[in-house]
């Protein structure tokens, strides 16, 4: 692939000069407070594999020049003196990238098994809630002559889509692309507790008055077609009752809910082609594929253990992120409902899967949530991260997947082969993710190892899961 040209450079450059509010966004304001790692974390880590070793010096020249491109990795987030309304970004005078990014090599013989262990490592060890949130590792020694490249991130920096769109902007497009010469600084806003206190005043006057013009609006439509306007009412407090009550829990001795402090990291890949193939024979779509492996593994994981598993609570984030909606951060809806993990056959599995998906997708009410999140920030922390707590630990399992880099990608000249995506566990057991690198599906999975003791047992069990879905597609 040719490197991109100096227009292109320059677009990628603008975008990511503004890639990130000034202002948390509810949702992210609320995740930031709610935090209480590692139980309660909201901080996860991409483990990023690299096809050779680069050069250290090669590689903190890329972070500088990423950072210049990119300022809100060189940001903090600053918290109101009371709570106004939610925290925002403001410059880190103090920032030190040393502090940031770390190097170790793997004791031979530097196995995969090794760098994950390093990266749960790292995942559970709280943040510096003064500093930018992350903290970055490149691990030299890993087998054939590879290295890796570990970011860990508090997830108000992004979700998955915002990750994307962070490294098709920053990553080079050829392994000979150099950086060009050092951008001068932007300069961003710096802002004190203080200000942020009278911003959040500003905020709550906004919200009033988008909350005025949205009752405004609601009257008009009701006077103008009363009955339509009280049957869409019905309809949408109907599906709150839906949205808002969490489905039973498992009916399982081996899924009782742990301390979460103990994270267990498992990767497994497999062809785009072959998963969208296996979805595609059955009718469903590569998410259900993907989330029904996961369910068929925890299935047989039963089975090893002499117990018989039915559905399971599952929780799903469901994007909401428009086009025309700013770079970063976090826009999603959680879905909460029973994911059919009981069902023997993939087939059945795999379209059981769809059309419970589609059910809670076509709820009216899925972003009920989202639109209280604005007032739950006004709460006191405390009372908000307790509210969360109830509402995630009705979920046995987590699960997402998102569409990641299409294309050939070089980090400080050399390829990038793998990008595996691991969540935190806030409230569930297990963390299931599904990211797409150019053609191959990066499944990383995070577990409570209190949850799953034997976890090499449950690796292989998930393996098997997978490959049950996958021969539907042979």
């Amino acid at each position: 692939m040719q490197p991109l040209d100096d227009e292109m450079i320059e677009q990628h450059r603008a975008e990511l000069a503004h890639w990130g509010e000034m202002t948390l966004n509810p949702l992210d304001a609320l995740m930031w407070r709610t935090e209480r790692p590692p139980a309660d974390s909201w901080t996860g880590v991409v483990v990023m594999v690299l096809g050779g070793t680069p050069e250290w010096e090669r590689l903190r020249t890329a972070h500088r020049w990423g950072i210049r491109v990119a300022p809100r990795f060189a940001e903090r987030v600053v918290e109101p003196l009371l709570p106004t309304g939610p925290p925002m970004w403001t410059t880190d005078d103090n920032f030190d990238l040393d502090y940031h990014l770390r190097r170790v090599r793997l004791p031979a013989p530097g196995s995969m098994e090794q760098l994950l262990e390093l990266a749960q490592n790292l995942a559970v060890t709280p943040l510096d809630r003064g500093r930018p949130p992350w903290a970055a590792i490149f691990v030299e020694g890993l087998e054939g002559g590879r290295s890796a490249y570990l970011l860990q991130a508090h997830h108000v920096l992004m979700d998955g889509a915002a990750a994307t769109q962070l490294f098709s902007r920053i990553l080079d497009r050829a392994y000979d692309q150099e950086p060009g010469s050092m951008p001068a600084p932007i300069e961003r806003p710096r802002i004190s507790r203080k200000q942020a206190t009278g911003a959040g005043f500003a905020w709550q006057a906004q919200g009033v008055r988008r909350l005025l013009g949205a009752g405004a609006h609601g009257l008009r439509r009701a006077t103008h077609d009363p009955a339509r306007s009280i049957r869409d009412a019905q309809r949408f407090a109907a599906s709150i009752q839906r949205v808002a009550t969490p489905p039973p829990p498992a009916d399982s001795e081996l899924l009782v809910p742990g301390p979460r402090t103990k994270w267990r990291y498992g990767a497994f890949e497999c062809e785009v082609s072959d998963l969208k193939r296996a979805s595609k024979a059955v009718g469903g779509t590569v998410n259900d594929a993907f989330v029904s492996a996961i369910l068929d593994g925890l299935r047989i994981y039963h089975e090893r253990h002499g117990q018989r598993l039915g559905d399971v609570p599952i929780s799903m984030p469901v994007s909401i992120r428009r086009d025309d909606d700013p770079m970063g951060g976090n826009r999603f809806a959680g879905a909460f409902f029973s994911a059919p993990s009981g069902t023997v056959d993939a087939g059945d599995r795999i379209l059981a899967m769809h059309e419970r998906v589609q059910q809670v997708r076509g709820e009216p009410a899925l972003n009920f949530l989202n639109q209280l999140t604005p007032m739950m920030n006004l709460a006191p922390s405390p009372l908000v991260a307790a509210t969360i707590q109830g509402l995630n630990a009705g979920a046995t399992l987590t699960t997402s997947s998102w569409q990641g880099l299409p294309f050939e990608t070089y980090f400080a000249s050399v390829r990038l082969e793998r990008m595996f995506v691991f969540g935190p566990l806030p409230g569930t057991s297990m963390c299931a993710a599904l990211c797409t690198h150019v053609g191959t599906c990066c499944i990383a999975v995070n577990v409570d190892g209190d949850v799953f003791p034997d976890s090499d047992v449950l690796w292989e069990c998930l393996q098997e899961g997978l490959d049950e879905v996958l021969a539907l597609g042979r």
